[in-house]
């Protein structure tokens, strides 16, 4: 049979592709990987040895730059001079902060916070001054910031300045005691309209607390006193933190004012104009009667209509200790030169009315005890008059009882004759 010669040569050359293949064909050892990016393999414990790549590192952001709060801001023209002057920085720390009143040259003080992040004032400012207050401050990186204001403080158009009294205008003294029925007052020296903003300003601090209220008696005046008497050791501060304060149009608080005192022991003396005898008692235990004669029951002609003599019935307190007191009947509208006028000098004289009674000797030791002769005080001999002045004290309360006398008025230093609900309403904020 004959072979054909094409299909014996087609398949040497099939079997030859076969073995080629066969032979060319690669092996991969079963600890060997791939070697990224090519088609070469190593093995797995070389390629374990191939550090990664190096990360490119990411650049650190600048901080936030140091932002300045200045207040009040610059150009202001009628600052408060009690206003608050503050500095305060976000995303950073203060360096220098410099208040200074550019017509003077005067440094402001501050204080500055212990982080370091604001600053305030801590004197007050003048009326009618210019100032400028400059800052720096630093952030994270250490970039600096600084900012500038300039500001005028207000210029009032009057001022008025309280005085720290008890009624008569006679002044507290600090540091003083006083007896358990004083009552400080506030005296301005000139007309309050906005009596509310006025007695704000007003604070009465004691130890141990005791709570009481103001009653303006008048425009330029206003009186404090608890519901009762003071507790004997009570310690008292009366402030006026008026400066800076507007307490009308254009009216504003020329500066601030204080006392501090402590109340003393209970001292009551009790007139009775019916048995012509004043009992004086400490913390309630009686230490002496005193004869004594008091105001006559009439009345006299005067300038202005007729006087009354009487000693008005009601809770007095002792306002003044005067040795001697000028008294001079045309004070209360009666000439010196007419039959019932008079201008002396009378000694030992303890005053418990803002119009002129006192406890005071005068020799007429043959009524004391008995009847009436005088023109409203209580005449004492000199013995009791000299004891009694040295022994009270300011704010000592003295209670007149004469049933068919008029009675004290406010204005007259009858304060404690004053029923609480009526006196409440005397407050311009209790209203």
């Amino acid at each position: 049979m004959r072979t054909d010669r094409r299909w014996v040569m087609a398949s040497v050359f099939a079997v030859a592709a076969l073995l080629a293949a066969g032979c060319s064909a690669k092996h991969t050892p079963p600890d060997a990987q791939t070697v990224p990016g090519g088609s070469a393999t190593v093995p797995q414990s070389v390629a374990s040895t191939v550090e990664p790549p190096i990360p490119t590192p990411t650049p650190t952001p600048p901080a936030p730059l140091a932002r300045l709060a200045l207040s009040p801001h610059s150009g202001a023209k009628t600052v408060s001079p009690v206003a608050p002057i503050t500095v305060s920085v976000t995303d950073g720390v203060l360096g220098t902060v410099r208040l200074v009143n550019t017509g003077t040259g005067k440094v402001v003080k501050g204080k500055l916070s212990d982080d370091k992040t604001s600053w305030q004032a801590s004197e007050v400012l003048g009326y009618s001054n210019a100032y400028k207050l400059s800052a720096t401050a630093t952030n994270a990186d250490g970039i600096k910031a600084s900012k500038t204001s300039t500001f005028q403080t207000l210029t009032p158009d009057n001022l008025t300045m309280p005085y720290l009294n008890v009624p008569g205008g006679f002044s507290m003294t600090n540091g003083a005691t006083y007896g358990v029925g004083v009552i400080p007052v506030v005296h301005f020296d000139e007309p309050i309209t906005n009596k509310a903003a006025a007695e704000k300003a007003l604070t009465v601090t004691t130890k141990p607390e005791v709570a009481g209220a103001w009653y303006w008696v008048d425009d330029s005046n206003v009186h404090y006193r608890p519901k009762d008497y003071w507790p004997t050791g009570t310690k008292v501060t009366v402030s006026a933190n008026v400066y800076g304060v507007q307490v009308g149009p254009g009216l504003y608080g020329q500066a601030d004012a204080s006392v501090s005192f402590k109340i003393g022991p209970k001292h009551i003396a009790i007139a009775d104009d019916t048995t012509h005898q004043v009992k004086v008692y400490f913390n309630g235990k009686l230490q002496r009667t005193m004869p004594t004669s008091m105001g006559r029951h009439t009345t006299i002609p005067g300038v202005n209509g007729p006087v009354s003599l009487w000693t008005m019935q009601g809770t007095y307190t002792v306002i003044s200790h005067e040795n001697p007191a000028i008294m001079d009947s045309s004070t209360f509208g009666v000439p010196v030169n007419s039959p019932n006028g008079y201008r002396v000098s009378i000694y030992w004289a303890t005053k418990i009315s803002t119009d002129g009674i006192y406890l005071h000797y005068l020799n007429t030791e043959y009524a004391q005890g008995s009847y009436d002769v005088s023109h409203g005080c209580l005449n004492l001999n000199l013995d009791n008059a000299t004891w009694y002045f040295n022994t009270s004290l300011i704010g000592d309360v003295v209670k007149v009882v004469s049933p068919d006398a008029p009675k004290i008025e406010l204005w007259q230093g009858g304060d404690w004759d004053v029923p609480w609900a009526k006196w409440l309403k005397g407050s311009a904020l209790h209203n």
